[in-house]
């Protein structure tokens, strides 16, 4: 079948980024073709390389380079190619592995540190790596051995050859900064006030409209935009990072007709802070939403240090693992004991509800066909309250939780006047644990209480056998984590798992 681009208004537009300093401008283009299939099948580009193809090996990590939200300042992002959507480039800057070799054939400081130190051995992972150090080259000057290690959290050496890898990471920031010139293209003049320039000509200014065969892939650039696309096509699919969408195509071979990209509606990309509240865009970055709430919840660094990997954050968004309603979605516990609400908005207005509320079943929500997911709203902590929030895991990164449990306590003395239990990986949905609390507040905070909460636990789950836990691990885990929060709470300690290392 002959292709011809999709038009709904009779209005559509090239996708347009940066590469190596030049403007690709492409039309007509696939919805779900993914970058990597474009560098690869369409560039001959080969050096990033396919693993996994669902985000999870780094093999084919690339850069992106997309203006601050001031608009005069750069931010360095290293995604999954494997699982980014072509149009999704739009108005950003691409760098791939090949790009960091000068004109004069220079490797990069991060190419360099890896030859010096023996950083690759089969050399599959390599170019991944390197992206991931790139990044980290840009963004942290001085980093530590925790910095490194968070870094390269999304990349996997199937040759176990990381610690060359990590001598590499501290060892690249001594060699001679001439190769640094950001592309090979160095003739181009590209410091950063050029690159900002360049970027700020390829904004859009229109929504994007881009496809074949019938398919269309939309970038809205307001809220009303956002949801007329949702009236004219109510069975389309929302995208947010894609870290989840792009494995219905990539692993479950599914076809999307229409997809709509959330990523450039700034009604969904703002945060801040008002008198009782955080409220976080649905299609801000986990990267830049999680800072935030630890500002006021630092218990929760762990969780969002292991939250996937920063290929994935740097993309991913809280209202996308919210809508999304995976009961293994790994920030719903915690938003539900921290008395989260969300907005909806659709054709009828807006309206707000507790997060509590917004699963039904499984992978069921109350979002209505034509609403969409506007805001998060979590309640600014109070002092008396302690808060935590236990992730596990078969490994520290990038990995799936077996069992994801959150849990906030707040004491009149050494008498529990609230709280609240909430867990993911138990049950069909994230939910609340009802008869736990029960059991609890009222009570003493001491042995005899958690004894009693450990045991109506059994009356709020019933939690399966999979591949990554049996039922009765995750019982028995979700009852001893519940006695970890009792002590940390009673003795003054955090017991990180990071404290003791990777």
């Amino acid at each position: 079948m002959a292709s011809t681009e999709h038009s709904a208004t009779g209005q559509t537009r090239p996708v347009k980024f940066i590469l190596d300093g030049e403007l690709i401008e492409l039309h007509g283009v696939d919805p779900t073709r993914t970058v990597l299939q474009f560098l690869r099948e369409d560039l001959r580009r080969t050096g990033t390389k396919e693993g996994c193809a669902e985000g999870d090996c780094g093999a084919c990590t690339v850069a992106l380079v997309e203006l601050g939200q001031d608009g005069n300042s750069l931010k360095v992002l290293v995604v999954n190619s494997c699982i980014q959507f072509l149009p999704a480039l739009d108005g950003k800057e691409l760098i791939t592995v090949e790009s960091l070799v000068n004109e004069a054939g220079e490797l990069h400081p991060v190419q360099q540190a890896i030859v010096d130190s023996h950083g690759s051995q089969c050399g599959f992972c390599t170019p991944g790596f390197v992206m991931s150090l790139f990044a980290l080259y840009k963004n942290n000057p001085k980093p530590t051995r925790r910095h490194i290690d968070e870094a390269l959290s999304g990349n996997l050496c199937r040759c176990t050859g990381y610690q060359p890898i990590v001598e590499a990471a501290q060892t690249m920031y001594q060699l001679p900064k001439a190769a640094d010139d950001w592309l090979r293209l160095a003739a181009g003049g590209l410091d950063d006030t050029t690159r900002i320039e360049r970027l700020k000509n390829i904004q859009p200014d229109s929504m994007l409209q881009t496809g074949r065969d019938g398919r269309a892939f939309f970038t809205p650039l307001t809220l009303a935009e956002l949801i007329d696309l949702k009236r004219r096509y109510p069975d389309a699919t929302l995208l947010a990072g894609g870290t989840d969408v792009g494995l219905w195509v990539t692993k479950q071979q599914r076809q999307l007709d229409h997809l709509i990209y959330t990523g450039r509606v700034p009604e969904l990309l703002r945060a801040g802070v008002t008198n009782d509240c955080i409220e976080i865009g649905a299609a801000l970055p986990i990267s830049e939403a999680a800072p935030l709430i630890t500002r006021y919840y630092p218990d929760l660094d762990e969780l969002f240090t292991r939250f996937a990997s920063p290929p994935v954050r740097n993309v991913a968004t809280l209202g996308g693992n919210i809508a999304n309603g995976s009961p293994i979605g790994d920030s719903m516990p915690a938003l539900m004991v921290l008395e989260t609400r969300i907005v909806l908005q659709g054709l009828g207005g807006q309206r707000e509800m507790a997060l509590e509320d917004f699963y039904l079943d499984y992978m069921a929500t109350a979002l209505e066909p034509d609403e969409v997911l506007v805001s998060i709203r979590i309640p600014l902590p109070d002092r008396a309250s302690a808060t935590r929030c236990y992730k596990v895991t078969k490994r520290f990164d990038q990995d799936i939780s077996a069992l994801c449990m959150a849990m906030r306590v707040q004491l009149d003395g050494d008498v529990v006047t609230a709280v609240r239990i909430a867990a993911g990986g138990l049950a069909a949905i994230p939910k609340r644990a009802p008869a736990c609390e029960a059991a609890m507040k009222g009570q003493p905070w001491n042995t005899d209480t958690v004894r009693a909460g450990m045991q109506a636990l059994a009356e709020d789950f019933a939690p399966i056998d999979d591949m990554r836990a049996s039922a009765a691990y995750r019982f028995r885990c979700a009852q001893n984590l519940l006695r970890r929060f009792y002590l940390e709470t009673t003795e003054g300690k955090n017991y990180s798992v990071y404290a003791y290392g990777r």
